[in-house]
């Protein structure tokens, strides 16, 4: 089974599950297609986080998310005279970690050769897609950068002047071209599966894709500053990466656990937002689907990414234990009233006293800034490819990023979302056919913080795979793209698994995914310029008149949203009794695909 944001990324990882691949196989190359078919959400320069569970093995989170450069520094940036890294640009690039992690994925446990799985995409690069309307009306929405500043990516997007109409075929040679000369490269090393592997991941760090990647970092570039910067990439960063392994942060709830990529992804917010659930939760006042329900959720998530500002990332050391402990969840669930909360309210956990950025204590807030929905924000106040394309806060789906899930008859279980390196992000290099990335912009230019801009450490990052056990099983793979409401959506996806799970004797994936979902803004964006909405709260409007009546009443601001908005979410399932599978996929945008046998 498998189940994406796009069909063509679905149908392929499933033709390489019918031709004998294993789960792996079809994620890697379900990965290399969505690069190609939806490049206004990610790229090959972007980066990946990823939760797999091996059949008769233990979950374990394979790490696609490159450092800062070694000469990203603080100083660096605050003396150019930056306040926050820009949105845009390649001083917002990371090492990039989504090809290293997809090799590391296919040598360590997949069964096909690079050429095997990398064939789907440079068919669809070379020959051509149907192009969704959303890559259209991003191109639009960038066109005067592209046309003025960034020429090589007009030349890609804006071919006679005009971007891509939903349907037409849209084609990206160049990317054919790289992907085919890294496949002629590695053959050349010899016909052993894994040594092909390694080599293609060395023409990556050191070849000619490293030196295209270092000439385009440092080519002055107009980013969302409105001045001209090169970027901090070299090729000792590129050649001294490694994705590379991590046990899963984990939590138990009500006979599930849930495996998360660690503190420098958003990961255990979700976790955090199930400790703090009361017992009996899902019955009585809180019955699902109620304001009570709904209520209790927001209320939770807003002291889950409290901490999460305070506590989160990769240059300090972060109390997960204690941030998860039942004790510090305590202490912190009292704090939800009847009341909607209008306060950032970091916790102390082991007595430490939170610490927010300053740019979060006084906020410049600025009601449209929201997720970094670029240049998509309705009413013009964002930059221009600014942040990473996700949900307005008016419900509309303006594009995010992607995630592709897997699980095949041998029970082997992967979780992906890759983002990052969209076309809005930096110009196209044009001899590779993709730009660098964005990913440096979550991190704080202020010293001492735990995700403060630091050379060879992650910014932390919103990308979120999930992956869960029943009683020590690993039963279910999901994930939604959405930037800081991915973790929200997730949240709602996996209680309504939990609480309603009887579908003809199996779990309603389907109906998981269909329910009326919901988002809040009321913590900082973790994208450029870093906006916030105290109290706001996002429904579909299919929540109904009375709950959302009910909600305002409890002082939530809250936005009746288009009936079909909210998440992106895919899953897929194994039942470990009967060995059953089962997925299903997100129908919002008519774009995400489940598929199986």
């Amino acid at each position: 089974m498998v189940s994406s944001t796009h069909w063509l990324a679905s149908q392929c990882a499933m033709a390489v599950l019918e031709d004998g691949g294993n789960a792996f196989d079809a994620a890697v190359a379900a990965g290399f297609v969505l690069h190609v078919v939806e490049p206004h959400l990610n790229g090959p320069a972007g980066e990946v986080p990823m939760v797999l569970a091996p059949a008769g093995g233990r979950p374990t989170v394979l790490c696609g998310q490159g450092p800062a450069p070694a000469g990203a520094t603080v100083d660096h940036y605050t003396g150019l005279g930056l306040e926050l890294v820009p949105g845009t640009g390649p001083l917002a690039a990371a090492v990039p970690g989504a090809f290293d992690a997809w090799m590391l994925l296919l040598r360590d446990h997949g069964t096909r050769r690079l050429r095997e799985v990398l064939r789907y995409a440079i068919h669809y690069a070379k020959s051509g897609h149907p192009a969704v309307e959303r890559i259209g009306a991003t191109v639009e929405s960038v066109r005067e950068l592209f046309e003025r500043e960034w020429t090589s990516s007009a030349e890609l997007y804006l071919p006679g002047g005009r971007a891509p109409r939903g349907g037409e075929l849209l084609r990206n040679p160049a990317l054919a071209a790289t992907w085919r000369r890294v496949i002629a490269e590695a053959e050349a090393v010899g016909t052993d599966r894994e040594s092909q592997i390694e080599a293609a991941r060395r023409v990556w760090r050191s070849g000619f894709v490293a030196e295209a990647l270092v000439e385009a970092a440092g080519r002055p570039t107009m980013d969302t500053s409105g001045e001209r910067h090169t970027g901090t990439l070299t090729g000792d960063d590129l050649a001294s990466f490694r994705a590379g392994y991590e046990e899963p942060v984990t939590a138990d709830w009500n006979g599930w656990t849930v495996c998360k990529a660690g503190p420098w992804s958003q990961g255990p917010a979700l976790l955090q937002q199930l400790a703090l659930l009361p017992d009996g939760f899902g019955t009585g006042d809180t019955a699902y689907g109620s304001a009570g329900y709904v209520h209790t959720l927001v209320e939770g998530t807003k002291l889950a990414m409290a901490d999460r500002e305070a506590w989160y990332g990769d240059a300090a050391e972060v109390p997960v234990k204690a941030l998860l402990s039942a004790d510090y969840n305590a202490a912190r669930r009292s704090l939800i009233g009847e009341r909607a909360s209008l306060e950032l309210r970091p916790g102390s956990p082991d007595g430490r006293p939170p610490r927010l950025p300053v740019h979060v204590r006084q906020p410049a807030v600025r009601p449209s800034a929201v997720d970094g929905v670029d240049a998509f924000d309705p009413l013009g106040t964002l930059p221009a490819g600014a942040g990473e394309p996700t949900v307005a806060h008016d419900g509309l789906t303006r594009g995010d990023t992607c995630h592709l899930d897997v699980v095949d008859r041998w029970g082997n279980l992967v979780s992906a979302t890759p983002s990052g390196g969209w076309l809005q992000s930096n110009p196209v290099v044009p001899e590779l056919g993709f730009p660098l990335g964005t990913r440096l912009q979550m991190a704080w230019l202020e010293p001492g913080l735990p995700n403060s801009l630091t050379p060879g450490r992650r910014p932390r990052t919103t990308l979120t795979p999930s992956l869960a056990l029943r009683d020590g099983e690993p039963v279910l793979a999901f994930g939604t793209p959405g930037g800081d409401q991915q973790d929200q959506w997730s949240l709602h996806f996996f209680l309504a698994v939990a609480l309603r799970p009887s579908v003809r004797g199996g779990l309603d994936l389907q109906g998981a995914i269909d329910a009326p979902n919901w988002h809040t803004d009321a913590f900082p964006s973790s994208f450029f310029p870093r906006g916030i909405r105290p109290g706001s709260l996002v429904v579909e409007d299919r929540i109904g008149g009375e709950v959302a009546a009910e909600l305002r009443a409890r002082g939530h601001d809250v936005t009746l949203a288009d009936p079909w908005s909210e998440g992106r979410l895919c899953a897929v399932a194994r039942d470990p009794r009967t060995g059953v599978l089962s997925a299903a996929a997100n129908p919002r945008g008519a774009q995400g695909y489940a598929v199986g046998r």
